[in-house]
This record gives structure tokens, C-alpha cells and sequence, in this order.
């Protein structure tokens, strides 16, 4: 009876062991193909916007239009449509569309690098480039670095637009003030041009339930002001000279780029509405994306260019979360900054 167990468990194990080695081979070979199909799938992607105002303009027309009108209207896009197939199209000067909706890290910066830089490929300086900015601001290095793909376009000496419908506040306005032209809505959020940092102590706790901690450091500033270890007024005020000297390094890009504003006054970590920003010079007009690219569309070819990368299901779950988080922190923001809600 015992052989029989043995033969038995030996024979489960050996089993066992070949599911386990055909399941392993299977999941290296799927991830293999999916790692393999999302580099193919990486692309950039453009999108004619006239188009979609067109057809918007076009279904309006004959939905309202009597038989003859809708007859007629038919017939003289016909006729448009015939001329520019014989002619070739005229050239007209083009806007280049970009979206950038930032999180605390600027995570969508890996895009705009790869749409930046394919713009440059092809823009030259009868084009324009249009970014729609979204943000309440984040990491100093990820948005110097988003401010810093948006250099690249001035520096190319192509025209650059940017719009702020909500929010372009901290990092947000640091990308924005990198363009010629600001425009924003009324009630658009802007400025907050200061720096902040927030660092828990739990010090003490550890000391009243008798735990010690060591913090072994080469280098006087090697850590300043720590989690976990007992923090000197020595290592705050070093913290904030840090923080002062990021304060100034923002200050001195803003007025770099809007040498018209009273940087003073508009650098104290405050925002302000659209209205009242345009009166301190942080923006340049009160107007909507959508009023610009309306404007636009009748003289201008208007071009979506975007960025397309498929995301591994763990990079996509892990995004998610990011968004509820980033989601929960602008709203904290907001409301612990706004002044009236209506």
C-alpha cells in the first residue's frame, strides 16, 4: 500500500510539473507576441479636424434647409469638392492640435516628446502649433521637462498657442507661459506660481514605542529633512533654502518667457480666474479652444496629432488607479483654494 502512494504522488508530481511547465511556456510566449504587437502598435496619429466641423456644418444646414435649399447646397459642395480634386487643394497655412491633460507626474510628457517631435519633422514657420493645456501642477523635473518639449517648438521658431479651458496652475502654468500667446476662458484656473513640499515626521512615535532609527549619510546635505529620523532646524532651514531656490528658478523661467509681467506680484503661489489673469498679464485673451479652432477651420488645416501606445493590462490597471488618486488630489486642490462655488 505504501509503494502505491509513492507511485502515485510520484506520478501526480511529474504531472503536475509538465501543467506547470506548458502553463509557463504559454504565458512567455503570449507576453512575447503582446510586447511584440504593442511596439507595432505604437504610433502617431493624425486627425483632419476641418473635417469634423464640416460634417457638423454640413448635417446642420440640410437638416434645416427645404427641398431646393438642400438641393442647392448639395450641388455647390459638389462642385467644391470637384475643384479641389482638379487643383489639388490651395496651400494653406496649417495649426498643428495637441492635448495634454497633466497628473502629478506629467506622465502624458512620454507623448507629447513623440509629438513634438514629429510636428518638427515636417512644421515649418509659416505653421502654427495649438496645445490644449490641462493641469493643477506636479513634480518639478516631470513638468520642467513638459516646458521643455514646448521649448522646442519656440525654439524652432514656430508660432505656439496655448489654451487653458480649466486649469493651467503650478507646472501647468510653467508650460503654458512657454508659449507666444495665451488664451483662457473666463473662469479658467491660472497661476500658482510657487513651490510647495509636505513631509511627515513620525519621530516620535517610533520613540514612544521604543524603536530606533539610524539614518547613515556621506555628504552635510545628503538628507536634509527625513520620514523617520529626528529632523535639526539646521536641516529645515536648508530644506527651505532648497525650496526658495526652486521658488526663484520658477520665477526667473515665467519672467524668461512673459517679460511683461510684474513677476512679484504674480508669484506670491496665488491664482487667479481668467478674467483677473489676463488684467495681471498672465494670459493673453479670454477665448475658448473651441473658439479658436472654429475660427481657424475656414483658413487654416487643422491637424489632431496624437500619440497612440497600448498600454500592458497591469500599466492600464495601474493608471487607472493613478487617474482616481490624481482626480481626488485636483479636487482637494480646488476646493481648498477656491474662493466661491456656484
Amino acid at each position: 500500500m505504501a509503494e502505491f502512494f509513492y507511485d502515485y504522488g510520484l506520478f501526480t508530481a511529474k504531472v503536475l510539473t509538465v501543467i506547470f511547465t506548458v502553463v509557463i511556456g504559454l504565458v512567455v510566449v503570449i507576453a512575447m507576441a503582446t510586447r511584440s504587437r504593442e511596439t507595432k502598435e505604437e504610433h502617431i496619429e493624425i486627425k483632419r479636424l476641418n473635417e469634423h466641423y464640416d460634417d457638423v456644418s454640413s448635417s446642420l444646414k440640410h437638416f434645416m434647409a427645404n427641398k431646393e435649399e438642400a438641393k442647392r447646397l448639395e450641388k455647390e459642395q459638389k462642385a467644391r469638392d470637384k475643384q479641389i480634386k482638379k487643383t489639388g487643394g490651395e496651400h494653406r497655412h496649417r495649426v498643428f492640435v495637441l492635448d495634454f491633460d497633466g497628473d502629478i507626474k506629467a506622465s502624458a510628457v512620454s507623448s507629447l516628446r513623440e509629438e513634438v517631435t514629429a510636428i518638427l519633422m515636417v512644421a515649418n514657420t509659416d505653421d502654427e502649433v495649438f496645445i490644449k493645456l490641462q493641469s493643477a501642477g506636479g513634480l518639478v523635473h516631470s513638468y520642467g521637462l513638459a516646458a521643455s518639449q514646448l521649448k522646442r517648438i519656440r525654439e524652432a521658431g514656430i508660432p505656439l498657442t496655448a489654451a487653458v479651458d480649466k486649469v493651467a496652475a503650478s507646472g501647468g502654468y510653467m508650460m503654458a507661459c512657454v508659449a507666444e500667446r495665451i488664451i483662457a476662458a473666463p473662469f479658467a484656473v491660472l497661476g500658482s506660481i510657487g513651490v510647495v513640499a509636505q513631509i511627515p515626521n513620525f519621530n516620535r512615535l517610533l520613540k514612544k514605542h521604543d524603536v530606533d532609527f539610524e539614518l547613515v549619510t556621506a555628504g552635510e546635505h545628503k538628507r536634509t529633512l527625513t520620514i523617520l529620523g529626528e529632523n535639526t532646524q539646521k536641516a529645515r532651514e536648508k530644506f527651505k533654502e532648497d525650496i526658495e531656490d526652486t521658488h526663484q528658478l520658477f520665477k526667473d523661467f515665467v519672467l524668461e518667457n512673459r517679460p511683461g509681467v510684474d513677476i512679484d506680484r504674480v508669484a506670491t503661489g496665488e491664482h487667479w480666474f481668467g478674467r483677473r489673469a489676463m488684467e495681471i498679464k498672465l494670459v493673453d485673451e479670454l477665448k475658448t479652444s473651441d473658439d479658436f479652432l472654429l475660427e481657424k477651420h475656414e483658413s487654416c488645416d487643422l491637424f489632431q496629432v496624437s500619440y497612440v501606445a497600448k498600454k500592458p493590462f497591469s500599466s492600464r490597471i495601474a493608471g487607472f488607479m493613478q487617474s482616481i488618486a490624481d482626480r481626488l488630489f485636483v479636487a482637494w486642490w480646488t476646493r481648498s483654494n477656491e474662493k466661491t462655488l456656484f
